[in-house]
């Protein structure tokens, strides 16, 4: 496994690890978590873009459409 050091400030150190507390994790278990996090949303974004790029642009407007009745009777 790979270590990495980071420079925080005081502050944010404090509130990380306080944070890491409450959840019952250690610092370290949750800056795992926190990193996890932001790669999948990268990941998400990046097939996202790629879907969009093949896509049908009318055919998805179409799709939008639709779900937008379908909540307005919902609601």
């Amino acid at each position: 496994m790979a270590e990495m050091k980071i420079r925080l400030p005081d502050a944010l150190h404090t509130r990380l690890k306080d944070l890491a507390r409450s959840r019952g994790l250690s610092a370290n278990k949750l800056m795992e978590e926190l990193a996890t996090v932001v790669l999948v949303q990268q990941d998400t974004a990046a097939r996202f873009a790629m879907r969009a790029q093949r896509g049908d642009v009318a055919r998805g407007l179409a799709i939008l459409d639709e779900l937008d009745e379908r909540f307005a009777k919902a609601v």
